[in-house]
C-alpha cells in the first residue's frame, strides 16, 4: 500500500531501512511516543513489490519499517541515534548475514528538516568515531512505502524462540533495553 493515509499535523512519520524488518520493527514498537511501526518495502522501482522479488534484489526496495511517532515525546534525533546504534551503518548492503541491497542501511526523510537531522546526527557519530568504520547509511528523500505481508507483523514477538530471533533480533532489543531505556514504553522496561 502506497502511504497516502492523511497523518495528523502533530504526529511525525520517518521511514528506516536497517537490515530485517523484522529487527526494526521489534526495536522501534518498544520506544516511547512511537505510535505504530509498519514493515515494507521502500526506494524501489515496482509498485506493490513482494517479499520474493524484494528478496531478488532486482526491484531497488529496501527492507523498511515506517515509523509513526509523537515529537512531544521523543524527537527525530533520538529517533535516529536508536536507529545507529540498534544497527551495523558500515556494512555497505548487508546486515550480519543478510546480504543485498534489501538489506540496507537508508534514512528515507519526509521534511527537509529530518534530512538535516539525519545529517548531523551522522556526522556527530562520524566525528565521534563510533564506529570504526564510515557511516554508509543512504539519506534520501521519501518516495513510497508499501507494506510488506501481514505474516511479517510482530514477527519478533510472534516468534520468540525462533533461532532467528534468539540470535539476531534479541542483540538489538538488548543494545536499545540497555543504552535508552529511558526511551522504553513501561510494559517494556526491566524490572
Amino acid at each position: 500500500m502506497n502511504n497516502s493515509a492523511e497523518i495528523p499535523n502533530d504526529i511525525e512519520v520517518i521511514t528506516l531501512a536497517s537490515g530485517c524488518f523484522w529487527c526494526t520493527e521489534a526495536v522501534f514498537k518498544r520506544v516511547n511516543g512511537v505510535i505504530s511501526v509498519i514493515s515494507g518495502y521502500t526506494g524501489g522501482s515496482i509498485n506493490n513489490p513482494s517479499y520474493d522479488e524484494v528478496c531478488s534484489g532486482e526491484t531497488g526496495h529496501a527492507e523498511a519499517v515506517q515509523i509513526k511517532f509523537d515529537p512531544k515525546i521523543i524527537s527525530v534525533k533520538q529517533i535516529l541515534e536508536i536507529f545507529w546504534y540498534t544497527h551495523d551503518p558500515t556494512t555497505l548492503n548487508r546486515q550480519g548475514n543478510d546480504v543485498g541491497t534489501q538489506y540496507r542501511s537508508a534514512v528515507f526523510y519526509n521534511s527537509e528538516g529530518q534530512k538535516d537531522i539525519a545529517l548531523k546526527v551522522k556526522d556527530e557519530l562520524e566525528n565521534k568515531k563510533v564506529y570504526s568504520s564510515p557511516i554508509v547509511t543512504e539519506i534520501t528523500p521519501f518516495r513510497n512505502f508499501y507494506e510488506a505481508e501481514e505474516y511479517h507483523r510482530d514477527y519478533y514477538d510472534n516468534n520468540r524462540t525462533a533461532p532467528y530471533c534468539n540470535y539476531v533480533i534479541d542483540p538489538k532489543v538488548n543494545k536499545l533495553l540497555t543504552k535508552f531505556s529511558s526511551n522504553l514504553k513501561g510494559e517494556y522496561l526491566k524490572h
